[in-house]
């Protein structure tokens, strides 16, 4: 995922004011400090990833040896709740080595310690995505009063897990004020699929649903 010039000297994806300016200043990290450290260190401690089955992020990223060239990606969208303390950010992203692309998905979560990512996926595609010049935000509403969770059947992560312990091959999870959602699941054979669900006033609508091929 990548460099993106950001204006604020001196922001880090912790002190970041929103999920977009965390994005930016992630993939920003990567291409100044390394792609394996920007990643440990906007990571939530409970934050999972994908080879494809799903692992600890980490255990993961644990001494892992940095690529000649990081990743570099772009934020295109971002899909938040109304408190603005979740938001789930998607866009292109392009390999160290230039050949390879696709499209990353993030759920950010915001703490007293700012934001920290706590699912990160990507997709590969066909042709090289194209980036926005201004990112599009889509808010859940405001109004209206959730009834019951926008995902009741899921389990929910360990949180925070046990040092020694294996992570499930499902998750969910939703912002406190109950109007985004979001799940995913991998299959024996790798396949994930990710799905987010935003409150609008009225009912929970299917904003994202991600069928990831291993």
């Amino acid at each position: 995922m990548i460099a993106f010039i950001f204006a604020a000297a001196g922001l880090t994806p912790a002190a970041a004011p929103t999920a977009i300016d965390a994005e930016r200043a992630f993939a920003r990290d990567a291409q100044q400090s390394g792609q394996w450290a920007a990643f440990r260190k906007t990571a939530a401690p409970d934050a999972v990833m994908f080879t494809p089955k799903v692992v600890w992020a980490r255990d993961f990223l644990k001494n892992r040896k940095e690529p000649r060239s990081a990743v570099r990606w772009w934020p295109a969208a971002s899909v938040t709740s109304c408190d603005g303390t979740v938001a789930v950010n998607g866009g292109p992203y392009v390999a160290g080595d230039g050949k390879h692309h696709g499209r990353f998905t993030t759920v950010w979560l915001k703490g007293s310690d700012g934001w920290r990512w706590i699912y990160d996926g990507g997709e590969a595609t066909k042709t090289q995505l194209s980036a926005r010049r201004a990112p599009i935000v889509r808010r859940a509403a405001c109004s209206g009063k959730p009834s019951g969770a926008p995902i009741a059947s899921a389990p929910t992560l360990a949180t925070p897990p046990a040092p020694d312990a294996e992570p499930n091959d499902f998750g969910r999870g939703e912002s406190g004020d109950r109007t985004l959602g979001w799940d995913w699941k991998v299959e024996a054979d790798g396949t994930r699929t990710f799905r987010l669900f935003q409150w609008t006033g009225r009912r929970y609508a299917q904003v994202i649903h991600q069928r990831i091929a291993p």
